[in-house]
């Protein structure tokens, strides 16, 4: 058996990459923990490789390993390049290369009774093509998922011509819609059960953290029998699995169903059940949006009243024949329990979970998720199998145990270790972190004079070349509406103006460019070279006061003795601005500045743990030394340019 080193050292060239230290270090690490099943974190700055670093040990260990990911951009990276050229580097060293697989939601693949038969549509009836240019999408999926079928292809939603969201409900079923293998006519061609069976005789197969969570914590099989899994992107996962485990309910959901049961059952239960949708509606209209610590008596009885009448439609519909499965019937049968098992959780309110209602223009909307997942990521996930955490994040305030313990991983059983590898990138000479200290506390109202002013003098002596974080997407947009009056010489596009990705290729190609955005530019996006010299954070990512989830969780560690607002509000912060900063340097040539218009980072108690989060860029908060150094970096990336 060849060496990881060996291995290692033969994927890296396949790549077009070279050795690195922290590379071998995380490699040599996630073998140890692999072979001696105790638990490992990994922080592994960008440009560190981490994902070779623990994709050749988990392809050498023997035994079959899960690999999860948050982002769809990483299993893609994975998937198509990383794995592809690892194995052809094991093929020199290895006389069998193990096979790889990748497991998605069932609502990721088309579904070839779907495509063949048609789709319900809102009474419950199959309908065969619908009208207009949502028609015209629907009939160009199908035709590819014909295609993908006699070529024996994946059927993967990622393959699939430019389609919305509408069209592609048309040809897929989440899991409550499949008919299942036994009972589909379509069954030895369907491209779920095909990726299933393929994962069987996987050696690593690749996922996601919410497919993880479903089926470590909440006990539905999705995967195969695996012997140890690598979390990438774990800084995610708490929120992930948190988000796979929270459920929504609306009078809009409840009539939906109701309108499917109607069409199947002739008694009355249907028409109950639109009754309990407008007494939901009735109730959500006169309670406010918020946390609801307490559930009133009157929202209480209409959530037992929606379980109820959920389930007598259930007993109503009538029995199928199990010779000729019906897909419309099935759907109905789905919706509706989806119905009756969400407003039964709501109306138990137990004390682990937080319930809240939301209120979009109008629409108002009730929420339920657990408050916290530590205690069930450690039982289900950490106390069965060996596990790997890895991300560029993992640690905050300059140790690793925050992250831990939001994980589940408290005091020494079950055991872990943790590493952090560097990065191949000398922040201290390559960024500088400046911190507007002379700006006044970012306030309630968003942006002031004072931080539009600090905002156009940077990118004005920055040329461009400006990556904007905002906390809110009103203070984006107030910001490219104002910088483009007083620079109206540069490209200012903020996040809505297009698709992200069209946004992200406008600005990584024009020179002098500035993109503004909210949350999700704050994480994933690769903006390397001169196209990006200044990232401008406008204030500490806190979450809202009012957020219901991070404020139970809050009030939950308070409760139990500790500082809520350190380990709450404090850590989201704390990895949002990792993240955020992180934005900057994404090669060994690249060099900028960070600027962060919140003078909290130096004036509080708390600034310090935040910036111990952060990459140990030169720091200062002198503005001129900022803008000095920005009109160097303008001036060299004109040369370079001209």
């Amino acid at each position: 058996m060849p060496s990881i080193r060996d291995v290692l050292h033969a994927a890296v060239e396949a790549v077009g990459g070279e050795d690195r230290p922290g590379q071998i270090e995380m490699a040599e690490a996630v073998e140890h923990a692999l072979d001696s099943g105790e638990h490992l974190l990994v922080q592994a700055g960008t440009g560190t490789g981490k994902s070779l670093g623990y994709l050749v040990p988990s392809l050498l260990h023997g035994k079959r390993v899960v690999v999860a990911t948050a982002t769809l951009n990483l299993q893609h990276q994975l998937v198509e390049r990383d794995i592809p050229a690892l194995k052809d580097a094991a093929r020199k060293t290895l006389d069998k290369v193990p096979h790889h697989a990748v497991v998605k939601g069932r609502g990721n693949y088309a579904c070839l009774h779907r495509v063949r038969e048609g789709a319900p549509d809102d009474q419950g009836t199959l309908v065969e093509i619908p009208d207009g240019s949502l028609g015209a999408e629907v009939v160009e999926l199908r035709e590819w998922a014909e295609e993908q079928a006699k070529g024996g292809h994946t059927g993967d939603r990622d393959s699939a011509p430019a389609h919305n969201e509408r069209a592609w409900r048309q040809v897929s079923v989440n899991h409550r819609e499949c008919l299942g293998a036994s009972r589909c006519a379509h069954a030895l061609e369907c491209f779920a059960e095909l990726a299933r069976e393929d994962a069987q005789t996987a050696q690593v197969v690749v996922t996601n953290h919410a497919l993880l969570a479903i089926d470590a914590i909440d006990g539905v099989p999705m995967l195969p029998e695996y012997d140890a899994v690598v979390v990438d992107e774990a800084h995610e996962l708490a929120a992930r699995v948190t988000q796979a485990s929270t459920d929504e309910l609306d009078p809009v959901i409840v009539e939906r169903a109701a309108r499917r049961a109607r069409a199947r059952i002739s008694s009355g239960e249907g028409d109950d059940l639109t009754d309990a949708s407008d007494a939901l509606a009735d109730i959500l209209a006169r309670t406010e949006a918020g946390r609801i610590d307490e559930l009133p008596q009157p929202l209480h009885a209409v959530l037992a009243l929606v379980r109820d009448s959920a389930r007598s439609c259930l007993s109503a519909f009538p029995k199928e024949d199990k010779s000729e499965p019906d897909a419309a019937l099935q759907q109905a049968r789905g919706m509706v329990d989806d119905v009756r098992k969400i407003a039964e959780r709501m109306a138990a309110k137990i004390e682990t979970d937080v319930l809240w209602i939301s209120d979009n223009r109008g629409n108002k909307q009730l929420h339920i998720a657990p408050i916290d997942v530590s205690g069930a990521l450690r039982d289900k996930l950490f106390g069965d199998k060996t596990v790997v955490l890895t991300s560029a994040t993992l640690k905050l305030g300059g140790g690793f145990e925050p992250v831990a313990r939001s994980l589940g991983l408290w005091g020494d059983d079950p055991p872990w270790t943790s590493l952090d590898v560097g990065s191949p990138f000398d922040y201290g000479k390559q960024g500088m972190l400046y911190v507007a200290r002379h700006l006044p506390a970012p306030g309630r109202d968003g942006l002031e004079e004072a931080q539009i002013a600090e905002i156009t003098d940077l990118i004005e002596a920055a040329g461009g070349r400006t990556l904007g974080l905002f906390s809110s997407r009103r203070g984006a947009e107030k910001a490219a509406e104002e910088v483009r009056e007083r620079l109206p010489d540069l490209d200012i596009w903020c996040q809505g103006d297009a698709q992200l990705p069209e946004l992200a290729r406008r600005f990584a190609e024009t020179p002098s460019s500035c993109l503004f955005g909210t949350l999700s530019l704050w994480q994933g996006v690769d903006l390397p070279g001169d196209t990006c010299q200044l990232v401008i954070i406008d204030r500490i990512p806190f979450p809202r006061p009012d957020d219901p989830l991070m404020s139970a969780r809050q009030r939950l560690v308070e409760k139990r003795g500790g500082n809520g607002f350190m380990t709450v509000a404090a850590q989201h912060a704390a990895l949002l601005l990792a993240q955020g900063t992180g934005r900057l340097i994404r090669r060994s040539t690249d060099r900028g500045v960070v600027a962060v218009l919140d003078p909290r980072v130096v004036t509080a108690r708390y600034g310090s743990f935040l910036t111990a989060s952060m990459p140990d860029m030169w720091r200062t908060t002198d503005r001129d030394t900022a803008l000095a150094a920005l009109r160097r970096l303008d001036q060299s990336a004109r040369g370079t340019s001209g």
